[in-house]
């Protein structure tokens, strides 16, 4: 915090004389989710699980994230905005959505902790962007550095992202409002909401959002004014979708295709498709704008849709998004795991896309799916320590780290906001009816319709499946409280068949109240206990956290073979310090026995899976065999990468075939290889897996990326002379989705007796196909060193998946 103490007391000190705090009156709304959430600031957290996070979150990350705002003149670029200095725009034009979430974060911390001087920060910071909002409302850096440039707005809605930034906005402002009571970042975001209405409507233009969130941010000012002109834009702007005939600068409906699912009205989409944060906010506008107008076309579509992700387009970890070059969902169970892309965005999105489907419907499934991606996938986005950070969330690594920052931040302040605002998920209540959703110990504050109850749990969730919770009503009353039984405790790891567990077994749930045993019979997830509640009642939850295999439905064929481990919520991967740098050649017997052990000291405490694995070879003829047997330790997936780049999997073998088999002893693995450059992996070109094409990228590759039209090479040598005659190279080409091309050319030298590397005497001309090895023969020659020289195709790279000598 010392840094933003000195940008409050510096720069922006005279910003704070602009003051103005006035607080409007409560708005009643006609309608809204069937069942309303428990605030995040009504629950106190007391765990060590997750009250160590929420310490970290506003102590060191959003503290962070400002700070790289500044370094990063995402802030500077509002004071210039503002008068305040001068120069030009620096950085990405949607760069102004970062500050607003991390604002959006620091309102969430400071209701639940207040802090003098991060108040003192957000609030110097509001009033900049008040001093820099246009006079008609309109507020964009990028259109207003160096200078105003009224003629350049809503010019390129699909790519830069006005409306996406000003969504993130409203919610900050909500948020600051909210915790504040002060209106000023209020008023600036109404300004900017006017305007919008005005300039995007159907007698003027009807070209949709190019990134999805503004319609998230519109029903939050709409909650908080009770303004319905905001509801109807929201509404407005998801209608565009698809639509033919739209008025904007494209002319046309579809401008952005599946890519934006605009590809057909959104009451039509039954499938999960394209740029998958931009899907996630979608759906969670959507859900918001149904429970809010009661359109049952748009909840139709997205619990449509919702089947669509959960059945055949979910991680393990709950990450959604397969692909990187759109960074978005593949095809149906089109899941691989080294490519994985799983954005922490998002995790983040699907994490409130889910929430508000349990609070349409009131069904545990959606807190299964919220859980599974917050223990994992969400969770791994950032570092124990709260300052570094995965943009993509992979499942299989060679070795990879958390960055403390990237050009284009969405997740570190996507985390910055989320992270507080995780107790909002525990609880929520309808009529008289408290639902718990997940355990986390603290207590939570509940105002039912005509009572008030303070809700207490005890637990040591997730390491142990036992839950206390203590119920204090104002008035001894008969209501109902569900309590979830995870989905993961009903032998379901996911509520769909796209994974299972290996075994069933019994359900080992035990449930007393007032400890009296009652039975476990649940409906909808949650086991109803209706009876008259007074204070000091108490209800003993007890889940068996046995290590469960979980394997993925057949048609997942990167997961053939192999097994994920699961206990509780919480999936594991095998990582490279504890299993002596190799992970990816081992394999998980089925009849594997495992151990389990908390141990305080690693990685902020965890649970960790020991036990007996296999590892697999290839034998010079081709075939994968067992070969030795070695111990193995598993830590939960979310604290990974927190001990230097190591090789990592959550899917090791289940059988040899399974595995990443050690290669057999030929004579190019055996070689001493070199590159003239290095991208990706040195390794891949040896490993002896035989990619499906020349795009495959499921077993990484050489490639000499951002190298365009040079002469590079490849060099492979051994300690003794061998005699050689042919070579077989299998060309990458990612046509489509990359920068690399065939090469234009390619040749064989060898070192000869004087130390020189002359060409070979080639039988057959140098063949450059796609899609097979090239083969190449050539008069033999006794040495102990070859280089294969690539000519590169003007303004493209090239790469190589395999290379076989004989």
């Amino acid at each position: 915090m010392q840094y933003i103490q000195r940008r409050v007391y510096g720069v922006t000190a005279a910003i704070l004389l602009l003051t103005c705090a006035v607080q409007t009156a409560g708005t009643r709304l006609g309608r809204d989710y069937n069942i309303a959430p428990v605030p995040f600031n009504h629950v106190t957290v007391e765990d060590v699980f997750w009250a160590d996070r929420l310490e970290t979150s506003r102590t060191v990350t959003i503290p962070y994230a400002f700070e790289k705002c500044v370094e990063t003149d995402r802030i500077s670029n509002f004071e210039k905005a503002a008068g305040l200095r001068k120069g030009p725009f620096e950085g990405t034009h949607f760069n102004d959505s970062d500050v607003y979430k991390v604002m959006e974060g620091a309102a969430y911390s400071l209701q639940v902790r207040p802090d003098r001087m991060m108040r003192l920060y957000l609030d110097a910071l509001v009033r900049i962007m008040a001093a820099a909002q246009w006079e008609d409302g309109y507020l964009f850096t990028f259109y207003s550095v160096p200078e105003r440039q009224p003629e350049k707005r809503w010019t390129n809605i699909p790519w830069i992202h006005e409306q996406y930034c000003m969504g993130h906005m409203y919610e900050a402002a909500v948020a600051h409002y909210q915790v504040t009571g002060d209106r000023t970042f209020l008023d600036v975001a109404i300004r900017s909401a006017d305007l919008v209405c005005q300039v995007f409507n159907e007698d003027h233009r009807t070209d949709p959002p190019g990134h999805q969130e503004i319609e998230i941010g519109l029903c939050r000012l709409y909650r908080v004014t009770g303004d319905e002109k905001y509801l109807r834009q929201a509404k407005f702007f998801l209608d565009q979708r698809g639509r033919l005939g739209r008025r904007g600068p494209d002319g046309r409906g579809g401008l952005y295709g599946t890519y934006g699912q605009d590809h057909k009205p959104v009451v039509e989409q039954t499938t999960a498709v394209g740029h998958s944060v931009r899907a996630a906010y979608l759906y969670t506008g959507m859900a918001d704008v149904a429970a809010l107008t009661g359109n049952m076309d748009y909840v139709r579509a997205i619990g449509t849709i919702w089947k669509d992700v959960v059945g055949t387009k979910l991680y393990i970890t709950g990450g959604i998004g397969a692909a990187g070059g759109h960074e978005g969902f593949g095809g149906a169970y089109e899941l691989p795991n080294r490519t994985a892309y799983c954005e922490t965005c998002a995790s983040v999105a699907n994490i409130l896309w889910n929430h508000r489907m349990f609070l349409m419907h009131g069904d545990a499934k959606y807190i299964d799916v919220l859980e599974l991606t917050l223990y994992n996938a969400a969770l791994s986005g950032v570092s124990l320590e709260g300052d570094r950070f995965f943009y993509p969330n992979v499942l299989e690594s060679s070795g990879s780290g958390r960055s403390p920052w990237f050009g284009c931040a969405c997740c570190p302040s996507n985390v910055a906001r989320f992270i507080p605002s995780v107790p909002g998920f525990a609880y929520a209540c309808k009529n008289n009816d408290i639902y718990v959703n997940l355990f986390i110990g603290g207590h939570a504050e509940i105002a039912t319709a005509d009572n008030q109850v303070k809700v207490s749990q005890q637990t040591d969730y997730p390491w142990k499946g036992e839950v206390a919770i203590t119920l204090e009503p104002e008035q001894e009353q008969t209501f109902t409280v569900l309590v979830r039984i995870p989905g993961w405790a009903r032998n379901q790891p996911v509520p769909s068949d796209l994974y299972r567990y290996l075994r069933e077994m019994p359900e080992q749930i035990l449930l007393k109240i007032n400890g009296q045993d009652v039975p476990v019979q649940t409906e909808n997830g949650y086991v109803r206990l209706e009876r008259t509640w007074k204070k000091g009642d108490r209800i003993d939850l007890s889940l068996a956290m046995p290590v469960r295999r979980a394997i993925s439905h057949p048609n997942v064929v990167t997961n053939r073979d192999k097994v994920a481990l699961q206990r509780g919520p919480v999936v594991y991967c095998l990582e490279g310090p504890d299993n002596e740098g190799r992970v990816l050649d081992m394999y998980i017997p089925d009849d594997a026995a495992f151990e389990t052990a908390f141990e305080p000291g690693l990685l902020g405490g965890v649970v960790t899976i020991r036990g007996q694995a296999r590892t697999a070879k290839r034998t010079l003829d081709g075939r994968i065999v067992p070969d030795s047997q070695r111990a193995f330790k598993a830590i939960p997936y979310y604290a990974w990468a927190h001990r230097g780049a190591s090789r990592m999997t959550v899917w090791p073998g289940r059988t040899p075939q399974g595995a990443r088999p050690k290669p057999a002893d030929t004579l190019t693995y055996l070689s001493k290889t070199t590159a003239s450059f290095v991208h990706v992996s040195l390794d891949a070109v040896k490993d002896q897996i035989i990619p499906a094409n020349s795009r495959d990228t499921s077993g990484l590759q050489l490639d000499f990326w951002p190298h365009q039209g040079t002469t590079e090479w490849l060099q492979f040598e051994w300690d003794k002379k061998h005699t050689l005659s042919k070579v077989k190279a299998y060309w990458f080409d990612d046509t489509g989705s990359g920068a690399c091309r065939l090469p234009a050319s390619w040749r064989v030298l060898y070192r000869d007796a004087n130390g020189e590397f002359s060409p070979v005497e080639n039988t057959v001309p140098y063949p450059v196909a796609i899609d097979r090895f090239n083969d190449v023969t050539f008069k033999p020659v006794a040495t102990d060193a070859l280089k294969i020289e690539i000519t590169l195709q003007k303004d493209w790279a090239a790469g190589v998946q395999e290379v076989v000598i004989e």
